[in-house]
């Protein structure tokens, strides 16, 4: 295992030393292999030879752009997006609140990508940690499940639970529990059957979302009749976490895990596997560029514009939209995040946001990263700890003023709300300069309104939603107020 681990880094090395050239090899490689293809007739990909070709002549795409394609391809047709078989199709989490989204997976993205990203976790985290004893006791991953797509031979599921279903059997053997109870459908009795099993197991590595991880430390809390999880999982090592940013549940890892834990991001989605964290004590990620992904990026101030630009013409500082092409024949699609680039020797990204996720009522453009900042800054200043929270606009029916209302879920309650909602607010003006000038003497937004939820509302909210486990995750931001209504209704009724 060191010795295929070592063999990695070197690898790793090269596409650090060579990233232009490793992709442009790449894009040289999925255009070929997809020259026969439906899609790749459409576009005469038989005729591209520089990016320069490609990026006049493959428009981009969004998922309505592709989706009419993605449904023959779940009804049991091929040779469209991609020429080997999509077999499975990962669903997407939905944050958005719109209709679920279905990501082709072939064999070389699951292999060359997702497969590869999670080898490439462990083989970083033992060459940053090489006195590791990760490999002496089980792994726990908190996924999905899948159901059957649109054609008999084809499955829809978390990206998790096709990740789980074909992992080889050198692999499940670490992990625990069994794979028929990794993939139930109920979350409920997933949750239940977990916490009895794992806590009776050596666990040394966990992964999965945050807010479903702490569901299950505290089923097994409950299970086990303690105070920690340390006290039943000894040995735990480390976390692999991705998908939402962790800074508001860190506080909470650190109070239910005392002995000490490593915390290793990642960025991976339905649509691929994109960065690892590569350094200690970072919250930075190396771009990964050898999974059969070519990467593009739109300049945010140039979204509306649809106008990309190759990983060489990257800036360090600015946000970009992501666009990538890839070996499950996603070409050109504009994925949805927002990233910025902290450094480009090697490509080192922080994930900054979600193009769909933003309250921008009256020309104030708050995006998560701006909104997470300001409230771990609150948090800490009023001995806070946020278990979960959503944002909207509200317009005032008496004037043409609007306001930012709140709803927040906390584990710690801070010592007064009112301060609280004071510093979220202060800071939101110094971190984003159109907020500020709205909030300008109220001129156009007043001070934000903010309401308390008891302890687990947003669990029984999801589960109101049908959003329960998988991969799942409460809206942060959104520019309208359908989920605040949502949230309203149900707590009437409660």
């Amino acid at each position: 295992m060191s010795w295929v681990m070592r063999k990695r880094i070197h690898q790793i090395e090269l596409f650090v030393k060579y990233p232009h050239d490793v992709q442009k090899d790449w894009l040289e490689s999925l255009v070929s292999t997809a020259q026969f293809t439906e899609f790749g007739k459409k576009y005469h990909f038989d005729e591209i030879s520089s990016y320069s070709t490609f990026r006049e002549r493959v428009p981009l795409s969004n998922y309505k752009d592709l989706s009419p394609f993605i449904e023959r391809l779940r009804k049991g047709e091929e040779n469209i997006l991609w020429p080997t078989e999509s077999k499975w199709f990962a669903k997407s989490s939905g944050t958005s609140g719109q209709r679920s989204k279905y990501i082709p997976v072939t064999k070389e993205s699951l292999k060359d990508c997702h497969f590869k990203g999670g080898k490439d976790m462990l083989s970083l985290y033992c060459y940053n940690y090489p006195e590791t004893q990760v490999f002496n006791g089980k792994s726990v991953i908190m996924g999905g499940s899948h159901e059957p797509s649109l054609s008999t031979n084809k499955k829809d599921g978390d990206l998790s639970a096709i990740i789980v279903d074909n992992l080889p059997f050198w692999v499940n053997i670490h992990q625990t529990p069994n794979k028929d109870i990794r993939l139930m459908n109920d979350f409920e009795k997933k949750i239940q059957q977990m916490a009895i099993i794992t806590a009776e197991e050596d666990v040394r590595t966990i992964s999965g979302v945050p807010s479903w991880m702490l569901v299950l430390f505290q089923k097994i809390l409950e299970v086990k009749r303690v105070e920690n999880i340390s006290q039943v999982w000894p040995n735990l090592e480390l976390y692999m976490h991705g998908g939402v940013n962790f800074t508001p549940y860190k506080n909470q890892f650190e109070k239910l895990i005392t002995n000490g834990v490593n915390y290793l991001e990642t960025y991976n989605a339905s649509e691929g596997f994109f960065g690892i964290q590569d350094q200690k004590n970072s919250e930075e990620m190396l771009l990964m560029l050898d999974y059969g992904i070519f990467y593009e990026f739109i300049p945010k101030e140039e979204i509306d514009k649809q106008e990309a630009i190759p990983l060489w013409q990257v800036e360090i500082g600015k946000t970009y939209a992501m666009v990538i092409s890839t070996n499950a024949g996603l070409w050109r699609y504009i994925i949805g995040d927002t990233v910025v680039f902290t450094c480009v020797s090697p490509y080192r990204i922080k994930i900054n946001g979600r193009i769909g996720q933003f309250i921008n009522a009256f020309g104030e453009e708050l995006v998560i990263s701006d909104a997470e900042t300001a409230i771990q800054i609150a948090c800490k200043k009023t001995h806070a700890n946020v278990n979960e929270y959503t944002a909207g606009p509200k317009y005032m029916t008496d004037s043409n003023l609007a306001v930012h209302e709140w709803i927040f879920e906390f584990n710690n309650r801070p010592n007064d709300i009112n301060d609280f909602i004071k510093i979220l607010d202060e800071n939101l003006k110094k971190l984003n300069s159109d907020y500020a000038a709205k909030r300008n003497k109220n001129l156009a937004l007043q001070k934000p309104i903010l309401h308390v939820v008891p302890s687990g509302f947003f669990y029984k909210w999801m589960k109101s939603q049908d959003k329960l486990g998988r991969q799942f995750k409460v809206p942060r931001l959104s520019n309208n107020r359908n989920h605040l209504e949502s949230i309203f209704k149900l707590l009437k009724k409660l």
